[in-house]
């Protein structure tokens, strides 16, 4: 492939991903990004000594971060240091709280407290899980999927039945574990791919590996030390960054995106010429604010019969005062799940008794904050799409979320809060143009996985393409990274 001038459009982690590697093959680069900063949803938020991760908050699947940096020489370290979460996390039940040691022995006898014979059942339970990991990885994410042809592979349809794609995660859970405390355990991961366990397929199970034998880490100075870290890979490379630049359209001739037009700060327009473009913003605002329909994949009826991962409402809270026994990572599990669940998939309404997460990083990481300050973030799920989301309902929510906090940490902190701010389905719209308000994209359901997903190549223009959590391989924050890797090889394949 001749070198080429490719323009990527946003620099969120699959933005990041493909800029480098056009880069590394010899090709003039430019990044367009609307924000002040690369990341994407992970962003950074820094207010009165607070640094707040905006979006993603969970280190997991360690492996895809090396395997990314090593293609260019580099190591993680090289960027920022990691440090293994122990407890992994802590989650609050009805009747209690459990810490999830970071150790997989005294994990096992934790299973073995719970449910007898559990601990053994784990064993197996994670031996499948290992090979759906690494089967997995091999054989269905690093792939365009573009044809069906891509799978007919000997080795993959062997071990197909293995791979647990035609049952779902609830019946495979249950198949090995009855204690109820387990089962929310072991199906929670699946959250981030956006469905519910009798929705998402056994395959990702190769979730609970990634949680239990791959671990969860922190990296220095937050998430936003990833999105930091690949910035100054690109910048390395050579890619230039213009931020604060607004894409309005990209102008097609001759079943070619020609030109990109961006729109500056000051509401002045300017345009950018290109021979390849590659769309990590949404791909549903690629679609219909930046293309004429004629050059579109897909009609807004395809976008409406699809089932969006949540959105999330989210609180960015500084205290000024220390927490007692708090972890890193806490999950409160200790209100109905169905009723939440089906609030997000089902009725589709702002949830009644919603279950959260709480992250406070300045446990782990103290300049975070102000010294003697504390860093929380707080997240509830919520259904993508919602409207009146205003600061009173926001605030509605907080009240509630922050009672039961207090109850289960036995500390008040509302007298304590010297920074707060919300962010919620409105926010993923006007910053990221987010189809329906989503934070995480499309749901990783069985007929949304792989080639089933909106396509990495636009079919009517020859020269653009498409990366991010609402093509393949889905939603996270490691498969948006695998995402602009797949993405820029094919398209260095193909010219």
């Amino acid at each position: 492939m001749n070198q080429k001038k490719i323009i990527v459009i946003g620099s969120g982690f699959a933005g990041l991903s493909a800029s480098c590697f056009f880069a590394k093959a010899g090709h003039e680069v430019i990044v367009l990004e609307k924000n002040e900063q690369p990341g994407g949803r992970a962003r950074q938020l820094k207010i009165d000594g607070f640094s707040f991760d905006m979006g993603p908050s969970w280190y997991w699947m360690p492996d895809v971060y090396e395997n990314f940096f090593q293609q260019f020489n580099k190591k993680v370290s090289h960027y920022y240091e990691l440090k293994r979460l122990d407890p992994s996390y802590r989650i609050y039940w009805k009747d209690g709280e459990t810490d999830i040691p970071a150790d997989y022995n005294s994990l096992k006898k934790l299973f073995e407290t719970i449910e007898p014979g559990s601990g053994k059942k784990l064993d197996v339970f994670l031996n499948e899980a290992a090979y759906k990991y690494n089967k997995g990885m091999q054989q269905l994410v690093y792939k365009p999927s573009l044809a069906v042809s891509e799978f007919l592979d000997f080795d993959l349809l062997k071990g197909i039945l293995r791979l647990d794609v035609f049952t779902s995660l609830k019946k495979h859970v249950s198949k090995y574990f009855k204690h109820p405390h387990i089962q929310q355990l072991l199906e929670f991961p699946v959250l981030f791919l956006g469905a519910l366990p009798e929705k998402i397929p056994a395959l990702y199970s190769l979730m609970n590996y990634a949680d239990i034998k791959g671990g969860t880490w922190f990296p220095n100075g937050g998430m936003y030390s990833i999105a930091d870290a690949m910035y100054k890979l690109a910048l390395e490379l050579g890619v230039r960054f213009h931020f604060n630049k607004n894409v309005l359209k990209i102008d097609i001739e001759n079943n070619l995106a020609s030109k990109i037009i961006v729109e500056h700060e000051d509401q002045t327009t300017s345009i950018f010429k290109a021979d390849i473009v590659v769309s990590n913003a949404d791909y549903h605002h690629t679609e219909n604010a930046l293309l004429d329909n004629q050059s579109r994949n897909y009609a807004e009826d395809y976008w409406n019969k699809k089932t969006m991962a949540p959105s999330c409402l989210l609180y960015y809270v500084g205290l000024n005062k220390k927490l007692k026994n708090v972890q890193h990572h806490s999950l409160f599990f200790d209100t109905e799940f169905k009723q939440h669940a089906k609030e997000i998939y089902d009725t589709k309404q702002w949830p009644t008794q919603p279950l959260f997460y709480v992250s406070a990083t300045s446990v782990t990481d103290q300049t975070l904050a102000p010294p003697g300050c504390e860093n929380l973030f707080f997240l509830i799920p919520v259904a993508a799409g919602l409207e009146n989301d205003t600061e009173e309902l926001r605030d509605f929510y907080f009240a509630k979320i922050l009672a039961r906090f207090e109850q289960r940490v036995k500390q008040s902190i509302s007298g304590n809060i010297i920074v707060k701010k919300s962010y919620s389905v409105s926010n993923f719209v006007n910053d990221y143009n987010a189809y329906k308000g989503n934070a995480y994209g499309l749901a990783n359901t069985l007929l949304q996985t792989a080639f089933f997903k909106p396509s990495i190549k636009n079919n009517k223009v020859k020269n653009l393409f498409y990366t991010g959590q609402l093509t393949v391989p889905g939603p996270g924050v490691p498969p948006a990274i695998i995402s602009g890797e797949v993405v820029a090889k094919y398209v260095m394949n193909l010219f």
